[in-house]
């Protein structure tokens, strides 16, 4: 395995079989590397969240969230990965400027180790701008979509 990657998709995929099939709703797993956290919906949602870093990236994660604390009107990625607007290629995009949202509504998706998790408004407004390009890699926290 290379050393820089703690885990393969496949050994994420597997793990999240595992949880899925248990009656556990999450599994936090940190070692002195990295740090995975797996989370069940709500029984609304199907399937899992997930949620890692290397370790030692808590700068960046700082710095992320500091510029989403200086746009509060911004949706932001709620784990890194790479942003899709649409559910896949060729779809329409899930939101576009002028559309309204609710805290409910799916604005995009952030695929993180093979993994798809959609990223919710959080609140009611009007999409604004779409600041981030399709098919882009994001840190958790970067800000998305801005609402007005």
């Amino acid at each position: 395995m290379n050393e820089d990657l703690p885990l393969t998709a496949e050994d994420i995929a597997e793990i999240a079989a595992i949880i899925e099939a248990s009656p556990y709703r999450e599994l936090d797993l940190s070692t002195r590397r990295f740090r995975l956290h797996l989370a069940r919906g709500d029984g609304s949602e199907t399937g899992l969240t997930q949620e890692w870093q290397w370790a030692g990236s808590a700068p960046e994660a700082a710095a992320a969230e500091a510029e989403q604390a200086a746009d509060p009107d911004a949706i932001s990625a709620p784990l890194p990965g790479t942003f899709y607007h649409a559910p896949q290629p060729g779809a329409p995009p899930f939101v576009a400027v002028g559309d309204q949202v609710g805290p409910e509504t799916v604005v995009g998706i952030v695929e993180t180790m093979k993994l798809m998790n959609p990223v919710h408004a959080g609140r009611a407004g009007r999409v604004a701008e779409v600041i981030v390009p399709n098919a882009t890699m994001v840190a958790k926290g970067q800000p998305l979509i801005r609402l007005a």
